[in-house]
């Protein structure tokens, strides 16, 4: 994770896992701790738990070998998460708190 200080404060976080197979859940669990850290202790794991495995399952439906790339990344006050597996990608906005 990056985060400078001051008004321009930013963050981006990377992760690739397979689309099949363990590691895949641990996407969920990243991504409400990503949300909890940029200051929605509010947040609802299952929440964005289910946006994030929709995500997952837009790019890739079928699973497959090939990873699914996720992106975190702060934007005027949501939480971006973006997903890309193949030539398919999508992403979902989670606001949050002022």
């Amino acid at each position: 994770m990056s985060q400078s200080s001051g008004a321009g404060a930013t963050l981006l976080v990377l992760l690739s896992v397979p689309a099949e197979g363990e590691l895949r859940p641990i996407v969920a669990d990243m991504a409400a701790k990503v949300a909890e850290y940029l200051g929605d202790h509010l947040a609802d794991a299952g929440t964005v738990g289910a946006a994030v495995e929709a995500l997952a399952a837009q790019v890739a439906p079928s699973g497959g070998d090939e990873d699914i790339a996720f992106e975190f990344r702060q934007s005027e006050g949501e939480l971006l998460i973006a997903a890309r597996c193949g030539s398919r990608s999508s992403e979902v906005r989670c606001p949050l708190p002022a």
